[in-house]
């Protein structure tokens, strides 16, 4: 599944782990997506959201 947000195109972000003595290793911070049937102009279709636009309301759940 792709690591990106349909709605607000949240995707995988880049940084480094720091340890005590300084050293640094790449990381990345994946966000939360979900795979659900969102009404998307009308009709029922399955998206990849985040879940800050799911709680947020930017995306109307299908029932």
């Amino acid at each position: 599944m792709a690591n990106v947000c349909e709605i607000c195109g949240k995707g995988e972000r880049s940084g480094f782990n720091v340890s005590h003595s300084n050293l640094k290793t790449k990381r990345t911070w994946k966000p939360n997506i979900q795979r659900v049937k969102a009404l998307v102009k009308g009709e029922v279709k399955r998206v990849n959201v985040c879940t800050r636009c799911l709680r947020s309301g930017k995306i109307q759940r299908a029932v």
